[in-house]
């Protein structure tokens, strides 16, 4: 199970990759995992704003589907189109081109309340 140091998770199975005031927001490589091949990313191409802890989207699976909770709080500054042919990025590369949103990070300090790798590896038993 691939789980980076460089990045912060919730315990619903986000990560978010800050970079500055820049977040890059995706599902886990456990989350995609547990959910199988990914068919399909459903989110509001006219999504402005993100909350801490509020659902923003979904993620579909063959046999289910999930909702996307936003990490922190911001400003969404791109949707990764890329998921709208291929879905499955998710799948092969959660962390890399399998982002889901870009947003600009409204309140820095959110980030203080979300889990870093070792915690999100003992929350999923790793």
């Amino acid at each position: 199970m691939n789980i980076p140091d460089n990045l912060k998770y919730t315990k619903d199975h986000e990560w978010i990759k800050a970079e500055g005031n820049t977040g890059f927001i995706g599902i886990t490589d456990f989350a995609q995992s547990e959910l199988g091949d990914v068919v399909f990313v459903d989110v509001d191409p006219d999504l402005t704003e993100v909350t801490a802890g509020e659902a923003f989207g979904t993620v579909e699976a063959v046999k289910t589907v999930s909702d996307i909770f936003s990490p922190v709080s911001g400003k969404v500054l791109e949707i990764n189109s890329k998921l709208e042919d291929e879905p499955q990025l998710i799948n092969e590369d959660p962390y890399g081109e399998g982002w889901i949103i870009k947003i600009e990070i409204s309140d820095p300090s959110e980030m203080e309340n979300l889990l870093d790798s070792n915690a999100y590896k003992a929350l999923i038993g790793q």
